[in-house]
């Protein structure tokens, strides 16, 4: 399945919780897309998020219906990283 890198930027700091977290997961999997793991910034208004979806169209559907941003979508093709070279 792509794998995608999603920038998302907030007006407010984010703050998750247990259920809402339960919400986004159970809404993504209606859409058949998958939060792998996402980086916050030092000021709590951006995220940068790694997802497993069939389409970007996909992730779009899920953004919105978790009202959540997603102002840049990127589909990535493979992973690297320096242990790769040593």
């Amino acid at each position: 399945m792509p794998r995608y890198i999603i920038e998302r930027n907030f007006a407010e700091q984010l703050d998750l919780s247990k259920e809402g977290v339960e919400e986004i997961n159970l809404i993504n999997d209606q859409e058949g897309v998958k939060w792998i793991f996402s980086f916050l910034s030092a000021d709590r208004k951006k995220t940068y998020c790694l997802y497993e979806a069939p389409s970007t169209q996909a992730i779009l559907a899920a953004a919105r219906r978790n009202n959540v941003p997603a102002d840049v979508i990127i589909e990535v093709s493979e992973e690297i990283g320096p242990n790769m070279f040593a």
